[in-house]
């Protein structure tokens, strides 16, 4: 089985096979061009985005830089997306994100890991599982989402998070490793942070 075959059933392959590299050095030229746009060039930015994603919806924002190592080649962005500052992608393989997702400055998606056997290490050996964000998904800061992981609908990762298994729709979840620390619930109709009190509700 060669390594293209390998790589698409997420099994360790050479990621070094020059037969892998395809159109690579062409994505990481849009990325290039993108993340040196300007803040007024609106409409570039749009165009670029349309030309580099795998897919993108209406109305989404990403802010420069965004780092990527396939050039976001492999991201899949719903509508209504903002993804602020320093997003780095490790998108070997897809990623996933749904509609009206938030995702804060200097967050990582990883889709690829090395074997923790040394003599595979050596020999330049990688997998890849693609990552999945629901709708209205909220990423804080500095929080790592790591291979294989789904977060579902309308779910919150904490600042700084460890995200190695799969997070459930409508809940809080923080910590390394992240884990589910409660459900959305009426707490959340009544106090937007901490004990500071709503005082619009839509």
């Amino acid at each position: 089985m060669d390594n293209l075959s390998r790589k698409k059933q997420h099994l360790p392959y050479h990621y070094d096979d020059p037969k892998l590299m395809g159109q690579q050095q062409a994505y990481l030229e849009l990325l290039y061009a993108y993340n040196q746009t300007r803040p007024s060039q609106s409409t570039e930015r749009q165009q670029l985005l349309t030309k580099m994603l795998a897919s993108i919806g209406s109305n989404c924002h990403i802010e420069p830089p965004l780092h990527a190592n396939w050039g976001a080649h492999n991201l899949h962005l719903g509508s209504g997306c903002y993804i602020n500052f320093n997003l780095t992608l490790v998108d070997d393989a897809d990623i996933y994100i749904g509609n009206d997702c938030m995702i804060s400055p200097n967050v990582v998606i990883a889709t690829s890991g090395h074997p923790i056997l040394p003599k595979l290490r050596l020999h330049n050996y990688v997998y890849n599982f693609p990552v999945t964000l629901g709708d209205n998904v909220w990423i804080g800061s500095g929080a790592q989402i790591l291979p294989g992981v789904s977060i579902g609908d309308n779910t919150v990762i904490g600042a700084g998070s460890v995200v190695d298994k799969d997070i459930p729709a409508y809940v809080v979840a923080y910590g390394s490793p992240c884990r589910v620390a409660r459900a959305i619930n009426d707490q959340d109709k009544t106090y937007y942070f901490k004990n500071h009190q709503l005082d619009v509700w839509d």
